[in-house]
């Protein structure tokens, strides 16, 4: 896989935060030609789960770290510690002296402005961006990012990716409901397709 065209993503698996934004990251990802990694790629027991992580950090230029989940919801539930330690192992890789690792860039998320700074003020002065837990705009951050980091021009609007992957989501569910001939069995592959298999979905359509 392209180094250069390879994007780690660090982030929450809950459903929720899978189809209200990790899918709608891939979407933008594969549309704009580049190749989203993530430690949900490779089930293999046989693999510590760091190694596979931090190996599949070293083959890719960039990475979006999402800390929207560090902060515990309810009394006795525990913060998310891996997306900010996996950030801190991009951030150390980038500034090794290892050749390979000084133009790595990152996207940092967050869902409510500034508070990352009551779990990480490490990371204080760093643009991070805020998608609000919405679908719309992650991609505004999306947009922004590949703008201003990714260099990547003529992007289509933040909307009408929007509406892209609106479309497209539609459509594929359209095409299982014929391939299958029932609603249950469309619904069923749409929620339990897993991340690469979605991800082969998007790009057999783009």
């Amino acid at each position: 896989m392209d180094f250069e065209n390879s994007v780690f993503i660090n982030c929450p698996f809950d459903d929720s935060y899978i189809n209200d934004l990790l899918k709608p990251a891939l979407f933008f990802l594969i549309k704009n030609g580049l190749y989203p990694r993530l430690s949900l790629e490779v089930s293999d027991s046989g693999q510590v789960r760091l190694e596979k992580i931090t190996e599949i950090i070293k083959n890719c230029k960039y990475s979006i770290h999402d800390l929207s989940l560090v902060k515990s919801k309810k009394e006795n539930e525990y913060a998310r510690m891996n997306m900010p330690f996996e950030l801190g192992i991009d951030y150390g890789l980038r500034n090794s002296s290892i050749p390979q690792f000084k133009d790595k860039q990152f996207l940092i998320l967050e869902a409510i402005k500034y508070d990352y700074q009551k779990a990480l003020s490490d990371i204080n002065g760093f643009d991070i961006k805020v998608h609000s837990n919405n679908s719309e705009k992650m991609y505004d951050c999306l947009y922004s990012w590949a703008s201003e980091t990714l260099k990547i021009k003529k992007q289509d609007p933040p909307l009408k990716t929007f509406y892209d992957f609106t479309d497209f989501n539609t459509s594929l569910f359209e095409e299982k409901l014929l391939e299958f001939g029932k609603e249950t069995l469309a619904k069923n592959y749409i929620t339990k397709i897993s991340i690469p298999e979605y991800m082969e979905e998007i790009r057999e359509r783009l």
